[in-house]
């Protein structure tokens, strides 16, 4: 009985032991960029550009040397009280892809980049309504969503046109020790149409890739790698084991206590 007692906390520790052996991951699983040498100078021919979807709010400030000329162009909420103009109403694009502008009408954005829209408004509105008029056009409702194995997981707004893949993690304070740096994966959406596509960040490669730069709404998935799988697995197992274990020791001191009796 006394054998039975000690081998447990053995049986246990080993458990334990080797949780932390499998866990352990290589340098090439966590690497990023490993095949870029010192010094190289890479030329990334990755075209980015940011284009308007269905269902984005989209903000479009027109003005002018003569401030009431260019109100009739503008979208605002309420009436203007005492000087103070009142604020200033964002678009949707619709189903279609189309906003609807004050003055011009149905205008369609979708597929156009901002500095597009800016040029196809300022050639409209030079048409016989302003003279040249500043237009300034900005997306509202760029984020992106950072899941799986990462610090920080969470939905994060982006400031500004644009943000690479690594910037987004970055918000989410960088993946795991346990997250899979050759599969991460990044869902876009088209127009109802969702696009998946992977990045290998381990490899100079991703800097070229068409999901580098994110575009609004993208889900970024980071896969748990071999370690993090046989990890939990290994959790659970051991978890049972010393549960069991200790029902084990509880029922040999009862044993060995009636004995002694």
């Amino acid at each position: 009985m006394t054998n039975v007692t000690s081998f447990l906390p053995k049986a246990i520790l080993l458990l334990v032991l080797s949780s932390v052996f499998f866990s352990c991951a290589s340098r090439k699983d966590i690497v990023y960029f490993q095949d870029a040498g010192n010094f190289e100078t890479i030329v990334s021919e990755n075209s980015y550009a940011n284009k308007f979807k269905v269902d984005d709010v989209v903000s479009i400030h027109v003005s002018t040397l003569d401030p009431e000329a260019s109100v009739p162009f503008n979208l605002f909420k309420g009436a203007q009280e005492g000087g103070i103009r009142p604020e200033q109403v964002d678009y949707i694009i619709d189903k279609s892809g189309n906003i609807d502008f004050p003055v011009l009408g149905a205008i369609k954005i979708a597929g156009l980049t901002p500095e597009e829209v800016k040029e196809m408004l300022r050639q409209r509105l030079e048409d016989g309504y302003l003279k040249n008029p500043i237009i300034n056009v900005r997306l509202k409702n760029f984020t992106v969503t950072i899941l799986g194995e990462v610090n920080r997981p969470g939905t994060y707004p982006v400031d500004g046109e644009q943000i690479t893949i690594l910037e987004a993690l970055g918000l989410a304070n960088d993946l795991t020790i346990k997250g899979m740096r050759t599969n991460v994966k990044v869902i876009r959406d088209f127009n109802g149409t969702k696009v998946y596509n992977t990045i290998d960040l381990t490899s100079k490669k991703a800097l070229d890739s068409p999901v580098y730069y994110l575009t609004q709404n993208d889900v970024v998935y980071v896969v748990p790698n071999k370690s993090a799988i046989t990890s939990s697995s290994l959790d659970n197992r051991a978890s049972i084991a010393v549960t069991i274990a200790a029902a084990l020791i509880t029922s040999t001191a009862i044993i060995i206590t009636s004995n002694n009796r």
